[in-house]
């Protein structure tokens, strides 16, 4: 997970060099402004659609769009993980051709980023389709099993008998229609420029898609969890940042869209520009993910204030704009969470602390939808109202 915020235009190593060696000439001041204004307005859209757009998720009951809750366990094991994963990126890029590898990389990405910016559009198209659109419903659906567990296999009930068929463990259970079939064409276009030309907008487009998609469904069973995590990949950013070389390198080596970047001499080069600043899009999921928690926890309180939501918003906007300073004070890449874990938890703990609602913010609990547990329970429920209403028409 790439998630340290780099300025490249510091010498010839950093910025990659022009292509007959020579260093870079300086990017001007309006340049650099332009550059780091535009990764902070990028960073905050995600967050705030995502979070805003994670509150009708997890009220919502479609199977394509059901949360993946984060528990305290996988808060812990997280940061090791991915201080594995970035440490054989990095390995490989320095043991095997990086143009292979890349290439490899460039054709996963291009199939998850069609799939994440087809997801993300698809609520803003349905406005642009005509009421008299032909919208089918499709459902893509792959479970375990065979023979009596599959419906009308043996053992089914008959039907109109009010009782419902053994559950099947459901590995995809994907429902789409035809709106998103053209949003996936749409996407579609965007990946293909992306694939052939590594254009940064077609780069941005698809970090934006998977940074809204990860606030939108990666959800936080409670603040303690996110304390964990937060806390955890804080120490992750600054050892991989300031105690080596490895996330620097291989955010520059890594030609996928796990970054936003934004050309510094835009203003000279116009879109051909190639001199970026960049930003890792850990640091907008990361702390995003906790700040979309905290709009649930606000709704939660039926109060009718989004007081932590928009604090947290704020301590976000403060810890990833003191990053950008320290960053350009002492010319070197900044790992973002340093500045941004603790603005995104203090400012909230203290609004917190200030109202007295600090056993009411870390009380909070937020189940989890895919739990089997809960999944059986619900199917009893179902099953059992199903079977009385068999019964009643009977006796009717």
């Amino acid at each position: 997970m790439d998630s340290a915020l780099s300025d490249p235009h510091n010498g010839s190593a950093e910025a990659g060099g022009a292509a007959n060696g020579t260093a870079r000439p300086p990017s001007t001041p309006e340049g650099i402004a332009l550059a780091y204004g535009s990764l902070l307005l990028m960073a905050l859209l995600p967050i705030f659609f995502g979070a805003l757009r994670s509150v009708r998720c997890a009220r919502g009951k479609n199977a394509s769009d059901m949360p993946e809750t984060i528990t305290s366990r996988d808060a812990a094991r997280f940061p090791i993980i991915a201080s594995c994963t970035l440490l054989g990126l990095y390995l490989f890029f320095k043991i095997f051709s990086q143009e292979y590898i890349n290439l490899l990389l460039s054709m996963y990405f291009f199939v998850l980023g069609i799939l994440a910016l087809s997801h993300t559009i698809s609520p803003f198209m349905n406005k642009f389709f005509p009421a008299n659109f032909p919208n089918r419903q499709y459902q893509l659906l792959f479970t375990q099993g065979s023979g009596e567990n599959k419906e009308g296999g043996r053992g089914s009930p008959a039907p109109g008998s009010g009782l419902t068929r053994p559950l099947c463990p459901e590995i995809i259970n994907y429902e789409f229609d035809a709106k998103d079939l053209v949003c996936l064409g749409l996407s579609s276009i965007v990946g293909v420029w992306y694939l052939l030309r590594k254009h940064w907008i077609a780069n941005n487009l698809f970090g934006l898609a998977f940074s809204l998609n990860g606030v939108e469904l990666l959800h936080l069973n409670n603040v303690s969890t996110g304390c964990i995590l937060l806390g955890g990949l804080f120490i992750y950013d600054v050892f991989w940042v300031f105690g080596t070389n490895v996330m620097v390198t291989v955010a520059k080596s890594f030609e996928a869209p796990i970054k936003l970047v934004f050309p510094q001499d835009l203003l000279e080069k116009g879109l051909e520009a190639d001199n970026f600043a960049m930003l890792g899009l850990g640091d907008i999921v990361i702390p995003g993910i906790f700040i979309a928690l905290l709009l649930r926890f606000d709704i939660s309180l039926k109060k009718n204030t989004h007081t932590y939501f928009y604090t947290s918003f704020a301590a976000y906007i403060f810890g990833l704009g003191l990053t950008i300073f320290i960053m350009h004070i002492f010319k070197h890449a900044q790992p973002a969470l340093l500045y941004l874990v603790p603005a995104c938890i203090g400012f909230p703990v203290l609004v917190a602390l200030a109202k007295g609602e600090v056993t009411e913010m870390f009380s909070y609990e937020e189940s989890n939808p895919k739990d089997p547990a809960a999944v059986t329970e619900g199917s009893k429920e179902g099953t059992e109202a199903s079977a009385s209403k068999g019964l009643e028409k009977k006796e009717k």
